[in-house]
């Protein structure tokens, strides 16, 4: 029998994975937000870059926010070359996480379904395959028949409000343990030394000429050569304390899960039209999702009509859910840029980085953000991957329009 991996079956928070130590009056490198993000660019500073003088500071616990409330949902099959070319560079570094770490993240490959109801989202979803293609991105179109074949469970009718009418499927794509993403990539940091800090909460920035130079905290001041923000709905709060003012507008995103279940749903499905994506989670629960409320709030929860419409959606899709009851509802805060594409790399100030503006999508991008971030704070440069990512270009124009392929919150 194969000795257990420390955790791996765990159920709480295996905090004695890590430290908790005291945070130093000094530090190289600053990693604001101890989520996905932050994990992750810690790791890759210490494993790439030999960087370990580094402090991840957490508000609350270690992965309490986003990390601890998304979906999971894992793929790379965005429209543009920009988009695809650092979410599959994550996807790649998924299929390998696990061995990386020396760590089960339960990183499933069982594909995903975007389904097409209309002509328009038809010819949309098989440009994208083709796209996707010459991306080098796994990719197929399927009838009506395919979706049902890969997904009995749906409901291919054509006598419905909006009869599925094919799908595009990307069969790398998957879901992962997120809470076993963040506690693997927290014991891997912090073997390396770098110093995980909970309940640290940033109150200010230190800016001296036009360059930051540390941080103000809950638990005193702490001097910093570098500051990397990663607090996905707060980073525009956190900018705005060393005067930059981003373009991203914070939202509420609910999700919510289903009692356990008997294994039914063997993939990810995901519908605009209905506005819905559901998948089924290691235990059994079925795990769904929809848009984000209208409104700008940083309340980590929703109306409830958006719970009403995507029960709505989700039946319409799969009536055999009819009879399951729904076990919890939560939310989480999502940042939202102006092209549904994200920010990485330099601000105005100097040795301020920004990571910010995922929206729904910031989960399946956790490698693979962490590599090419701690790469840009290594080199103060941005890496090839996310240099199309820089804040500037919402005054030079050359936006990275995604709303297709994230118009479902996902």
């Amino acid at each position: 029998m194969s000795p257990r991996t420390p955790g791996a079956d765990l159920p709480d928070h295996p905090d004695w994975l890590w430290r908790n130590p005291e945070p130093k009056r000094s530090y190289d490198v600053v990693i604001v937000g101890g989520g996905g993000h932050g994990l992750a660019t810690a790791h890759y500073l210490a494993k790439n870059h030999g960087i370990t003088n580094v402090a991840v500071l957490e508000k609350g616990w270690l992965a309490g926010g986003n990390m601890a409330r998304n979906t999971t949902i894992i793929r790379s099959n965005y429209l543009w070359d920009e988009s695809a070319g650092i979410y599959e560079h994550a996807l790649k570094l998924w299929e390998g996480l696990a061995e990386e770490l020396d760590y089960p993240i339960l990183f499933s490959q069982r594909g995903v379904l975007n389904l097409a109801h209309s002509l328009q989202d038809v010819r949309d979803s098989v440009r994208r395959v083709e796209a996707n293609r010459l991306n080098g991105v796994d990719a197929e179109w399927l009838d009506a028949d395919g979706v049902k074949e890969v997904c009995p469970i749906v409901n291919i009718s054509q006598d419905v409000r909006y009869p599925v009418l094919g799908a595009t499927y990307q069969p790398r794509a998957g879901i992962a343990k997120h809470d076993y993403v963040a506690w693997g990539l927290a014991r891997s940091a912090d073997a390396a030394g770098i110093d995980i800090i909970q309940n640290c909460e940033v109150t200010g920035l230190d800016v001296v000429g036009n360059r930051v130079v540390g941080v103000q905290t809950n638990r005193g001041p702490i001097a910093a050569g570098k500051v990397a923000l990663c607090s996905a709905g707060h980073t525009s709060v956190l900018a705005a304390m060393a005067g930059i003012e981003l373009p991203v507008q914070s939202h509420p995103l609910q999700a919510l899960v289903s009692e356990l279940l008997e294994p039914v749903h063997p993939t990810v499905v995901m519908s605009n039209a209905v506005h819905v994506y559901v998948s089924q989670a290691h235990k059994g629960e079925l795990v769904m999702g929809a848009g984000i409320d209208a409104y700008n709030s940083y309340t980590q929860r929703g109306a409830f009509h958006i719970i009403e419409e995507q029960m709505s959606a989700a039946l319409e899709l799969f009536p055999v859910f009819a009879r399951a009851h729904v076990l919890r509802t939560w939310g989480g805060i999502v940042d939202v840029s102006p092209d549904a594409s994200p920010i990485i790399g330099l601000s105005p100030v100097d040795n301020l980085y920004l990571n910010c503006g995922w929206g729904t999508g910031g989960f399946k991008a956790t490698p693979g953000v962490g590599s090419v971030y701690a790469h840009t704070i290594a080199h103060d440069t941005p890496h090839p991957l996310n240099a199309p990512f820089s804040l500037d270009r919402f005054t030079t124009g050359a936006l990275v329009d995604e709303h297709g392929a994230a118009a479902v919150a996902h």
